[in-house]
């Protein structure tokens, strides 16, 4: 098996960088595109064979080092008792939002019994993988997922979410311990199926100032990693807009910190320090920029990586739609090509 990326989660000697793209199964794909113009987005998440299909789509397509399989980071809030839905240009929304303590009181508990679609996606897109490369399982971090559930969908300034949070300090704490049994409880049905990594996506934490994440997120966050590690794979931790809290997403014990485009990863990698492994940061929108201009900011990621153990190459966010898919292949083909050790000069 190509296990370039299972060896930089765990900062080992790679013969080249691996590298792999959030989002890196959809919108942008024409292959994508036609399952989705017959299936619902929950239907594909919940339907193993299709599960399985999209996620495969970019490795039969792209030299990627790592499938993800492709869920969507809101499916541990439904059997929670959220009703969520996808509405066509507005995206997700969650139908009965929670804003009171006693809607808190009601979440109900969840059991692996859940998820039994997700396991069973697992399992099917690991026989099709075929140990090519390995499947990376994923769910949305706790300070996220309240944030979707309290503002009953995406946000800009998450006014209700830290209202709560302010107002509500006790129903917000129940909330977030809540939300990470269940999510552990996801991953685990996720790690016991085959996921041989998990990322937690918390691509909201970043409107928090660093006292705010220490006092409301930083225990619960912890607590979940080392849950999710002691199920024996490598974890990394994703935030946008996260320059600010990088020594505190340091401290929550995850394998590798993923890190967006708004910072040098050099610097980020300086504050974090070496003794944990990154994952990033290319601007995704660079993927619309003329190939030479791709080509010059690969290079400029893997120079600031300086061949240092534990680099994974991916965008600081996911593929946005519209993508070309030439450019994407091409990014790839670059970050191999110049992260060959002769190959890395300033």
């Amino acid at each position: 098996m190509n296990d370039r990326f299972l060896r930089a989660c765990r900062r080992e000697p790679v013969d080249r960088t691996p590298v792999w793209f959030m989002r890196q199964a959809g919108r942008y794909m024409k292959e994508y595109q036609l399952i989705r113009a017959r299936h619902g987005i929950l239907d594909v998440c919940k339907t193993p064979d299709l599960a399985a299909q999209v996620t495969l789509q970019p490795i039969e397509r792209f030299a990627v080092d790592a499938a993800i399989i492709f869920a969507d980071i809101l499916l541990p809030l439904e059997p929670m008792g959220l009703d969520v839905a996808f509405l066509e240009g507005e995206g997700p929304v969650i139908r009965n939002p929670l804003r009171q303590a006693q809607a808190v009181n009601s979440l109900r508990p969840v059991n692996h019994e859940a998820f039994r679609f997700s396991g069973e996606a697992i399992r099917r897109t690991r026989a099709m993988l075929a140990d090519r490369v390995p499947l990376i399982g994923f769910a949305g971090a706790p300070f996220t997922l309240a944030s979707y559930a309290i503002e009953g969908g995406s946000s800009r300034s998450y006014v209700t979410t830290k209202t709560f949070m302010y107002a509500q300090p006790r129903a917000w704490h129940q909330l977030m311990q809540k939300l990470v049994h269940t999510i552990i409880t996801y991953l685990q049905v996720q790690i016991c199926a085959g996921a041989q990594a998990i990322q937690i996506f918390d691509s909201w934490v970043g409107c928090l100032a660093p006292g705010d994440y220490e006092e409301y997120v930083f225990p619960h966050v912890q607590a979940m990693i080392e849950a999710i590690r002691a199920e024996g794979v490598p974890v990394i931790y994703f935030g946008t807009g996260t320059a600010t809290l990088l020594p505190l997403m340091r401290r929550v014990g995850s394998d590798v910190i993923g890190l967006d485009w708004r910072v040098p990863l050099d610097e980020a990698w300086a504050v974090l320090g070496h003794e944990v492994a990154v994952q990033g940061n290319l601007d995704p929108v660079v993927l619309f920029a003329p190939l030479v201009e791709i080509e010059r900011r690969v290079h400029d990621i893997l120079v600031r990586a300086g061949q240092r153990p534990g680099h994974i190459f991916n965008l600081g966010h996911g593929i946005l739609p519209g993508t070309p898919v030439d450019h994407v292949a091409a990014t790839i083909e670059y970050v191999h090509k110049h992260s060959q050790h002769s190959h890395i000069r300033r």
